[in-house]
């Protein structure tokens, strides 16, 4: 295995786009559903304009450029080349902090947190607030390499980041996460490899507790049913991608439709969107974080995280100082009694008032509050 980091440039072929929408000019539509909302899943209308500006107005070239204006770079770690971002801050005394995206997340969510992590004096905070950016595509996502065997769990990830941070020369630093990046984050504080000092998670996963089942709050009578409702309507494609993943991912990788129905229909269920996907997130954004699993072959490889992982989610006790920011929208809202069964050194929990799943995406500045506040006090 070599230690050796290579540069990397995103360069989609013109082939693979011309394929592209050849493949959206020939897509066999579904009829209509049955209702006139999003209850039987996303409608045939919106399917239809959201995959018409994919063929003819979007440009994937514009997205790699913004991907590709920052650095870029390939290591292998325990066999597999792990793609991902780093950009260092002006500032010298900055703290280095990795961030973990999830399903179906990419480095996109993250872009437009990055200045304002980096350089901080220009975008309204102050030097120690500074971070060195590190922002890695979970093996089987993006341009990180597909596993081709069983074992590539939320446990050998976090060790595989502890490796990339060492590697990239941090002996010490923090690190952030929500959906998976929250599970992988939560390893690494459970883990606890002697680098990593404290963790900040914008999806804590944790169960109620008797005495909070005997006399819930308000708040914790909200989570329960939120997670009553993610239980019996919302999580189909988890059980999918947790037991079948390879049975998706024929039909998630050959029809571009498929995959864009696949995930565009979290965008609507996971932000705080009032409704509509693009109240929370601009088109654009919406089909960049498609494209890369497009454009990456990446249904299934992503999709198999579930299979190795999802039984376990919630589970391990983190000791490891942690800050917690509850988004309203999220998916699933963990109370904080709930959350000290689990995380026993919680110094920092924060309940916002705007935004949902996709945080850095949806909620840029609150999301890059939250981190200068939470790592300052952690």
């Amino acid at each position: 295995m070599s230690d050796e980091i290579r540069p990397f440039t995103i360069d989609v072929p013109d082939s693979d786009i011309d394929d592209l929408r050849e493949r959206l000019g020939r897509t066999r539509w579904p009829e209509s559903e049955t209702v006139d909302d999003w209850t039987q899943g996303i409608p045939l209308a919106y399917m239809r304009e959201l995959c018409e500006y994919w063929a003819s107005g979007y440009d994937w070239r514009r997205c790699e450029s913004e991907l590709n204006s920052h650095p870029n770079f390939l290591t292998e770690i325990d066999g597999l080349d792990v793609h991902f971002q780093h950009i260092r801050s002006p500032h010298a005394g900055a703290t280095p902090i990795i961030i973990t995206h999830g399903w179906p997340g990419s480095i996109c969510e993250f872009q437009k947190v990055i200045a304002p992590l980096t350089d901080p004096t220009s975008h309204g905070g102050t030097e120690d607030q500074a971070f060195h950016v590190v922002l890695p595509s979970i093996p089987g996502y993006a341009w990180s390499a597909k596993p081709t065997k069983a074992g590539t769990g939320v446990d050998t990830i976090a060790g595989m980041w502890d490796t990339l941070m060492t590697r990239l020369g941090y002996s010490s630093y923090v690190a952030q996460g929500g959906d998976w990046g929250s599970a992988i984050t939560t390893e690494i504080g459970m883990q606890d490899l002697g680098h990593c000092r404290a963790i900040h998670i914008n999806m804590p996963v944790a169960g109620p507790t008797p005495e909070s089942m005997a006399d819930p709050t308000p708040q914790e009578m909200a989570a329960l049913e939120a997670l009553g409702h993610y239980d019996k309507w919302d999580s189909g494609y988890s059980k999918q991608q947790a037991t079948r993943p390879q049975t998706l991912g024929y039909g998630l990788t050959d029809s571009p439709a498929g995959q864009a129905a696949w995930i565009a229909e979290k965008m609507w269920a996971w932000t705080d969107c009032d409704g509509h996907p693009e109240n929370a997130l601009t088109r654009d954004e919406i089909l960049d974080n498609i494209s890369v699993y497009w454009f990456t072959g990446s249904a299934a490889s992503s999709a198999r995280l579930y299979w190795e992982s999802f039984a376990s989610f919630g589970e391990g006790i983190v000791a490891m100082p942690t800050g917690c920011s509850i988004f309203p929208k999220e998916i699933i809202r963990c109370s904080r009694r709930w959350a000290e069964q689990r995380y026993t050194s919680i110094g920092y929990w924060n309940e916002l008032d705007k935004g949902g799943h996709f945080a850095a995406w949806e909620q840029p500045d609150a999301y890059v509050a939250e981190l200068r506040t939470a790592f300052q006090v952690l």
